[in-house]
């Protein structure tokens, strides 16, 4: 660039006055305008100020945009790993705001004034939850799983027997395998990945094996010529070998889902343990319906190992994921689960919603938009489980199907998911389908306000 450029291209205290109010905190502001002014410096072409003061407006919307914040589901996905999983409600915020904002009794015994054990009674009632001896909570299932491979499996039984058919990826590229290795522990494969039998696992399991690990095919599931040894045959050979079995649930259910909607039934904690497991770790923000946590259940003298390995305090949770999730199984414990779509457990009420109330609230919107520029109708679709549960399930829903006739659906798409709050929906054809089994009712009002904006801008791009 020349210098007559160089000269051309502003100051960042005249940028910055360009500017005028911005809702992001200064510091960043000024780290934006520096980062804009120095790219524009490497450019072969002169730019205007007004073309500064706009790119640099672009950046920091984009700085904006990256910001965690709330958005409408309109997937149809109930528990969607990149929109934060399992929504929280006012309940559980509720007990979680009460102890972030005072001071609260996290390793205080109130009736000795000395030192108390953090997250007692969550473990109790977790345990009583799970049917199991004993409970305990850390930051994630993956840390759940790499803390028991690091207690069972370690000194001359550093083995754990698992089939090929569950050495499963999960969400971002984290496979089992890659974890199970991590945790120092030697992996020993039986079977293949559509077939495995008892008599492979009773072969590959020797003096050197730690633990026997079946992990829920929570994310997929294969048919056909397929077998697998059920739990209770796999306790049966865990208990003649005397070492433990340990089933990895992922995603997580408390109470039989086939009890909320017309899908499969997913395994729960206190139905594995039954069956014979030992020890069994799940996800919080899943299908329970809580913050995101792993939770370990089963016989107190796993547990118990457990919670004095070292790296137990590194996978610890705070006060407020445990304050959340002891709101959460104080709700399943009194049958409140789903009593309040907003109030109690979100994930519970949504999967219970009849599809006639969603008609009823699509009705109603439509009525409400009274829209020119965007054709909508209502359609029948299916919404999904998501969050790595219950592949073969969908749930009947109704979406609102859009079309827009000044712009492709594509650009529609884009504004929607630009406004404040985003609306994240699906395109289907020419049409962007917003799915209400995922939209919470108080959000219906912003919802039509969003698609009024988005009518307006549909007007004036038709008028342009």
């Amino acid at each position: 660039m020349s210098r007559e450029s160089l000269r051309s291209i502003p100051s960042v205290d005249r940028v910055l006055n360009a500017i005028g109010e911005c809702d992001l905190p200064r510091p960043i502001v000024v780290a934006c305008i520096r980062d804009t002014l120095k790219e524009l410096r490497r450019a072969t072409h002169p730019h205007t100020h007004d073309d500064v003061v706009a790119l640099v407006r672009e950046n920091l919307e984009g700085l904006r945009r990256l910001r965690i914040q709330s958005v409408i589901n309109g997937t149809g996905i109930l528990v969607h790993t990149n929109l934060g999983r399992a929504p929280l409600g006012q309940l559980v915020v509720a007990a979680q705001n009460d102890v972030a904002t005072h001071y609260c009794n996290l390793e205080y015994d109130l009736p000795t004034g000395k030192r108390g054990r953090r997250a007692a009674y969550l473990e109790h009632a977790l345990a009583i939850l799970c049917k199991a001896e004993a409970a305990t909570v850390v930051n994630n299932n993956a840390a759940a799983l790499v803390l028991i491979l690091q207690h069972l499996c370690q000194g001359n039984r550093p083995q754990v027997v698992i089939s090929r058919g569950e050495l499963i990826q999960i969400g971002g590229g984290f496979r089992i395998p890659e974890i199970l290795q991590t945790s120092g522990a030697e992996l020993v494969e039986v079977g293949t990945t559509n077939k495995t039998s008892l008599e492979d696992y009773e072969r590959a399991v020797g003096a050197s094996t730690g633990m026997i690990l079946k992990v829920h095919r929570s994310n997929f599931f294969m048919d056909g010529f397929v077998s697998s040894p059920t739990t209770e045959e796999l306790a049966a050979l865990a208990k003649r070998k005397r070492i433990p079995l340990v089933e990895d649930l992922g995603s997580g259910a408390i109470v039989g889902t086939d009890e909320h909607a017309q899908v499969e039934h997913e395994p729960t904690p206190a139905e594995v343990l039954r069956h014979g497991v030992q020890l069994v770790c799940f996800s919080g923000d899943k299908l329970l319906g809580g913050p995101q946590a792993g939770i370990i259940a089963g016989r107190k003298r796993f547990v118990s190992g457990l919670k004095r390995h070292p790296l137990y305090r590194a996978l610890r949770c705070d006060k407020l994921i445990l304050a959340g999730l002891q709101a959460i199984v104080e709700l399943y414990l009194e049958g409140n689960a789903g009593y309040a779509q907003h109030d109690g457990i979100p994930v519970i009420a949504m999967l219970a919603t009849p599809v006639e109330h969603l008609r009823s609230r699509a009705e109603a919107l439509i009525e409400t938009l009274e829209c020119k520029t965007l054709d909508i109708s209502i359609r029948e679709t299916e919404a999904q489980i998501g969050g790595g549960a219950l592949p073969r399930s969908s749930i009947p829903s109704i979406a609102l199907d859009i079309k827009p006739r000044s712009e492709s659906v594509k650009t529609f798409a884009e504004g929607l998911r630009n406004s404040m709050p985003a609306v994240i929906g699906y395109v289907s054809g020419k049409s962007l389908r917003i799915d209400l089994r995922t939209v919470f009712p108080f959000q219906d009002h912003q919802l039509i306000d969003l698609l009024r904006n988005s009518a307006t801008r549909e007007r004036q791009v038709k008028d342009a």
